[in-house]
């Protein structure tokens, strides 16, 4: 692996790092001319824009394209990052501290993308393009193909070819595919390819589920990675009928609704615990419990 130019958890002055290297100096994706090397800049500015940057493992982490206005497309600084590996470019990832001083944070490499519906800057609906970057040097046991749900194959080969939809096909790719690409796919990331219950890490079968539904979720809700668990499916049907939820402390409760003798020939114990409940599952959890309980 290369020598970092840069030291980890390090603070710099963003205007140093250009004076050395090159770069825009205002824009979140920075390709140099001096060096092969590609700056992102993260930060909670970013929010007013439809961005949202986040650590979806330990290893993966999610980056929002560029571009403030319309549907992000893969020019400039997208198509840069997207085509990173194969122009021989490295790219480092920084983050906001305070003004005009950011913080080092790793080096990564593209794993893959995919679209999002989210805002402009003006507040319009729009597409949206989400990095998945890896670690440099880390590994995935997964491949990028395999995190795509069965029947959204042909949008995402539509997205690998940078073919947009147009407007009838946004009509009804927006919410139900294209829109929810890249959720899905932050959804793998965070519980690591593996249903959260049983472990089960076939990913042809998994489904990313929504704790409070799309159709009932506000905007920020349906990008929330907190909003969802991924499940195996006789525990994603259950779970979206709410004859399933589960406690704080990850353990399954079971519906009324259902014998234990019907649960039992499904395969569904009552002893099941899910595993790894982060703060902000817990609070989606908590709403799901109330309209269980209803």
């Amino acid at each position: 692996m290369n020598q970092l130019p840069f030291i980890p958890n390090q603070i710099y002055k963003r205007s140093s790092i250009h004076d050395q290297y090159g770069g825009n100096r205002q824009s979140g994706i920075c390709p140099t001319s001096k060096f092969p090397y590609i700056f992102i800049f993260s930060g909670s500015g970013g929010k007013q824009h439809g961005y949202k940057d986040q650590w979806e493992n330990d290893k993966v982490f999610s980056y929002t394209g560029e571009g403030q206005s319309g549907d992000m497309e893969f020019t400039r600084g997208n198509l840069a990052l997207r085509e990173h590996l194969n122009e021989g470019r490295r790219v480092f990832l920084f983050q906001y501290v305070k003004s005009g001083y950011v913080k080092f944070i790793s080096e990564l490499e593209f794993f893959d993308t995919g679209f999002f519906e989210t805002h402009d800057t003006t507040g319009k609906e729009r597409l949206g393009i989400k990095f998945f970057f890896k670690k440099a040097g880390s590994h995935l046991y997964i491949k990028p193909e395999q995190l795509d749900e069965p029947q959204a194959v042909a949008e995402s080969q539509k997205a690998l070819k940078i073919i947009m939809p147009n407007v009838t096909e946004r009509k009804g790719l927006v919410t139900s595919r294209v829109g929810q690409g890249a959720y899905r796919k932050s959804i793998m990331h965070r519980w690591e390819y593996q249903c959260a219950i049983t472990n089960f890490n076939d990913p042809r079968i998994l489904i990313a589920s929504h704790i409070i539904p799309w159709k009932d979720s506000s905007d920020e809700q349906r990008l929330d990675v907190d909003n969802g668990i991924l499940l195996s499916p006789t525990y994603d049907a259950l779970f979206d009928k709410h004859l399933i939820s589960f406690e704080d402390s990850g353990k399954i409760i079971l519906s009324d609704e259902i014998e234990s003798k019907a649960y039992n020939q499904i395969g569904v114990s009552g002893t099941e615990k899910i595993r790894d409940l982060s703060l902000g599952n817990r609070n989606y959890l908590e709403k799901h419990r109330e309209r269980f309980a209803s």
